[in-house]
């Protein structure tokens, strides 16, 4: 309906330019002059700031408008990358917590780490998106429906209407004005011409009183358009800035965990390696009974403690101990060439250190008694 009514207007005023230059044209610089219809150039200037503040509040409404279609295509296009981006949040929590990797569980925590933050950063999204709507679009919205828009664009068409009433009766009066200066002066004419000169005055009138308050209200308008619209898109800013600060925080930290991680994969004993490590000491070595001058190894009782296979050994010679990732074992005496020994499952041995994490609290349920 609003596009409806401004073509009507618009084809209205093109007819009227229209019928003023066919005036101009065949009756001379006496008709159509748009000087007639304004009582002195205060009224004049005014019409002009009031076609400028037209102009003015239309184009920020247009742009209050792309701002607020812009936010709404932001929010609908981050809804679809939040379910993605919680999608892979849980896929990332359900291989962490369903890990059956036999060689270890780093990247299982390094994938629980990725699931709390990757939740962390689209509840995030979420917050913006809320934000973005309350603080930014629904504001600006309001303005462009608001009632102290129209109402100023309305008393604007109002003035308009009556200015383009005072020029046609402007271009009466010269007619008349011809008519009696080209035939004898006659009462009639001279009356007509009265009345048509009196009706101009009185349109003369109510456009300045018009326009006076179509100034006044589409000022009022502009300003609070100016301001307002600044202050959403200063809004918007700070949203974004705080948004983007908060992700990198959990970014941050995410990458020092998955980095905490990574060491511990490379710290870890391959299966190369291993076969360069030094044999375990024998059972009288690590007693004290006989020492070999020759040999660096040297072992240290220590108080008993638990630990948790991180990864499987199987055992080479008759001292060393089958481990599978998951046991737990009594240890029970280090060495410094890289061997540990404990008890597991009932049996004892030797198997290497860095196969085992140390735990201060563990389920009955995975220590097997000692039979």
């Amino acid at each position: 309906m609003e596009a409806i009514r401004k073509q009507a207007y618009k084809f209205r005023d093109q007819v009227a330019r229209q019928q003023q230059a066919v005036f101009k044209q065949f009756g001379g610089a006496a008709y159509g002059n748009p000087d007639n219809v304004f009582a002195d150039s205060a009224a004049y200037q005014q019409h002009q700031k009031l076609e400028k503040l037209y102009i003015s509040t239309r184009a920020a409404k247009h742009f209050q408008r792309d701002i607020v279609r812009g936010v709404e295509g932001y929010m609908i296009t981050g809804s679809k990358q939040f379910d993605i981006g919680n999608k892979l949040s849980e896929d990332s929590r359900k291989y962490g917590a369903e890990n059956t990797c036999t060689s270890g569980n780093t990247l299982s925590k390094a994938s629980l780490c990725h699931a709390r933050a990757r939740a962390q950063m689209e509840n995030e999204r979420a917050n913006l998106s809320r934000a973005l709507g309350t603080q930014v679009a629904e504001p600006l919205r309001a303005m462009v429906m608001g009632a102290p828009l129209e109402d100023a664009r309305h008393l604007a068409q109002r003035y308009d209407r009556v200015r383009q009433e005072a020029e046609a009766q402007a271009i009466e009066v010269s007619k008349r004005q011809i008519k009696v200066r080209e035939s004898a002066a006659g009462g009639d004419y001279i009356s007509k011409l009265e009345a048509a000169e009196a009706k101009l005055q009185e349109l003369k009138s109510n456009m300045a009183v018009l326009g006076k308050e179509a100034v006044a209200a589409m000022t009022a308008v502009e300003a609070q358009q100016q301001r307002l619209t600044l202050q959403r898109l200063i809004a918007m800013v700070e949203l974004e800035r705080t948004y983007h600060q908060k992700i990198l925080q959990i970014l941050e930290q995410l990458e020092k965990e998955m980095l905490l991680e990574r060491q511990r994969i490379e710290a870890s004993p391959s299966p190369a390696a291993e076969n360069y490590m030094p044999p375990p000491p024998s059972y009288e070595e690590a007693s004290g009974i006989f020492v070999d001058s020759t040999s660096d190894a040297s072992t240290e009782n220590v108080e008993f403690f638990l630990a948790e296979a991180i990864q499987s050994y199987l055992a080479e010679t008759e001292v060393e101990l089958n481990l599978s990732a998951g046991d737990y074992v009594v240890v029970r005496k280090i060495s410094n060439n890289g061997w540990a020994e404990g008890e597991c499952k009932g049996k004892a041995g030797w198997f290497p250190f860095a196969y085992i994490e140390r735990r201060e609290r563990v389920l009955a349920s995975k220590v097997v008694p000692n039979l």
